[in-house]
């Protein structure tokens, strides 16, 4: 089972995840190596709907790979549908307290534990597996994004929450909302960095840090640093790459 594997890794070491912005299924067959854990469809930033999640989901299920989808925001009805289509996760951007964490994971999880709509779906073979659906006792992966100063006042609430699985946190929002866009190296920055770490640590929760760059020995210093989850660069960002080494970086 995909979930269980996915919890069992990401305590003992670090799961690695690819990340798409384009939302188109042969791209996605050839992004998903085999050398990643899992794949992010990143509904936030990148081209992405509702209407073309189920062809991407495909890929991902013949690969055997569980799915993730960054949410665009925190609209619980995007929420729903993204489940109900067959989605083995979510990651939640900008979660700034637990209440808002809590109202969304509520929703996410079958009744009795949750409140989560019971009906025909993909993710129940449109009432083939119906029964088999109300029965399991599998939850979603929740995986909330750190973007913001206001989090990271929050943090020991938000890292309280139940059913969390792991803390994302975002650089560049996170940088952002201290005045410092992409700017890494700064002090305070840093400083940040290692105090959601270190909570997450007491907490028991494991903290992930997105890497944009597509660095081999950038990757080896996020697991050296503890890092859990690493969504490991961008669709994008290695097509741009690849396509400035065709002329030589010029």
């Amino acid at each position: 089972q995909l979930i269980n594997k996915f919890r069992k890794k990401i305590k003992k070491g670090a799961v690695i995840s690819s990340w798409s912005q384009i939302a188109d299924p042969n791209l996605l067959e050839i992004i998903t190596h085999e050398r990643f854990d899992c794949a992010t469809l990143d509904f936030e930033h990148g081209i992405f709907s509702i209407e073309n999640l189920p062809n991407l989901l495909r890929v991902l299920e013949i690969s055997k790979k569980l799915s993730l989808v960054r949410l665009p925001n925190k609209n619980l009805e995007i929420c729903r549908q993204v489940l109900d289509t067959g989605s083995d996760g979510i990651i939640i951007p900008n979660i700034t307290n637990d209440i808002e964490l809590k109202r969304i994971i509520d929703i996410s999880i079958l009744p009795p534990k949750g409140k989560r709509g019971v009906g025909f779906s993909r993710t129940n073979n449109f009432g083939k597996k119906f029964k088999k659906y109300l029965k399991s006792k599998t939850q979603p992966v929740i995986i909330a994004m750190i973007e913001n100063l206001k989090a990271i006042k929050n943090l020991k609430k938000i890292l309280s929450v139940k059913n969390l699985d792991a803390i994302l946190i975002g650089p560049y929002d996170l940088s952002a909302s201290m005045g410092i866009p992409g700017n890494f190296k700064n002090k305070k920055f840093k400083e940040n960095l290692k105090f959601i770490k270190t909570n997450c640590k007491k907490f028991g929760i494991p903290c992930g840090l997105h890497l944009i760059e597509p660095s081999l020995k950038k990757l080896k210093i996020y697991k050296k640093q503890g890092y859990k989850f690493i969504p490991y660069s961008v669709d994008t960002v290695i097509i741009n790459k690849a396509i400035k080494e065709l002329y030589n970086n010029k």
